[in-house]
């Protein structure tokens, strides 16, 4: 079987859809990439990184186990997007026409594999992520606070789909796995220690990510309502939904300037406001309901306010780590180091 490394890379950028007969070549990395809907990884990926960046200012970073923790983190993520399809489809979430199998492969609803198969995609994927938080809880001595961040992340892993999305907790999972989580948890593993403004520090982020879950729930909002899915927007409203999404936007540029004043920043941060163009183009669209044929120009249809969620958690996301790289690397220099204390 011949490695398709340009499916590879569309995997990377988009959930690419496939037929019966493309799937039958396509090698084992592909249909992995494709079935763990491995473009939205990135976010799990930045996530680590913030973590590794706050432990290496406070000069707490190993790099091996950062790269077990970045590993096993994209790993359990991708097992959460295996589980989340199995669960819908036993369900009976993914028919007649839903979402999922519009905008990108359903493997296992799609007739690309069967339930074994997804299940073992699935359980070979998680075993490799609980190796790596086992090999973790070794290098933190096995401590009390490691052991609830392990259950917790199994817990949300193996729970967000039902029950907690459809008891509208699913937005708020995201905002806890994604920032306390796996930043919070992620710099107490390297560093053994907890460290609250940290976790404060991983919410520009962190409430970027969820304004993408958020966008993709209002945009399935109407068939999740018929469905008897309970997601945060269908309880709010898609009006309320789309104002929270805008002050979800904003909320970052604030936590990042009380943070430089804080002294927990370098005034560097302040890169992260180079990203408000990319806001001013995005906010007229949250303004307004979902249009109700395809927008000129517009990507992913049906799916609307997710890639605009997307677009501004990306430019945001990306100068905030950047941001914090050079925040880091001031605090490093010894001509600053005290300065910056």
């Amino acid at each position: 079987m011949k490695i398709d490394f340009a499916m590879w890379r569309k995997a990377l950028n988009v959930v690419p859809s496939v037929s019966q007969d493309e799937w039958a070549r396509l090698d084992v990395i592909s249909r992995w990439l494709i079935s763990t809907r491995a473009a939205v990884l990135i976010m799990t990926f930045i996530s680590a990184a913030l973590a590794g960046l706050f432990a290496l200012r406070d000069q707490g970073f190993q790099f091996l186990p950062w790269l077990a923790l970045t590993l096993g983190l994209i790993l359990a993520h991708a097992s959460n997007n295996i589980f989340n399809d199995f669960t819908d489809f036993v369900r009976g979430v993914d028919k007649d026409n839903y979402y999922r199998n519009i905008y990108g492969a359903q493997p296992i609803a799609s007739g690309l594999m069967t339930r074994r198969q997804h299940l073992t995609y699935f359980a070979v994927t998680a075993l490799m992520a609980l190796a790596l938080g086992l090999y973790l809880l070794w290098f933190t001595g096995f401590s009390a606070t490691a052991w609830v961040l392990l259950a917790l992340g199994a817990f949300f892993l193996l729970f967000y789909t039902w029950p907690l999305k459809g008891m509208a907790l699913g937005e708020i999972a995201v905002l806890i796995v994604w920032g306390p989580l796996m930043i919070g948890g992620g710099y107490y593993v390297l560093t053994q220690q907890w460290n609250w403004f940290v976790v404060i520090a991983s919410l520009p982020y962190v409430l970027g990510v969820t304004t993408v879950i958020f966008g993709k729930h209002i945009d399935k909002l109407d068939m999740d309502l018929k469905k008897g899915i309970h997601t945060l927007p269908v309880v709010i409203g898609e009006k309320s939904s789309r104002y929270a999404v805008l002050g979800m936007m904003i909320v970052p540029y604030l936590i990042t300037l009380y943070l430089i004043a804080a002294r927990f920043f370098t005034p560097v941060m302040l890169i992260v406001f180079l990203a408000l163009p990319t806001f001013l183009k995005t906010y007229p669209v949250f303004l307004q309901p979902k249009p109700e044929t395809r927008p000129e120009g517009s990507r992913g249809w049906p799916l609307y306010f997710v890639g605009y969620a997307f677009y501004n958690n990306r430019t945001f996301g990306s100068l905030f780590m950047f941001g914090l790289l050079l925040d880091v690397a001031l605090r490093l220099l010894p001509a600053t180091q005290n300065f910056w204390r």
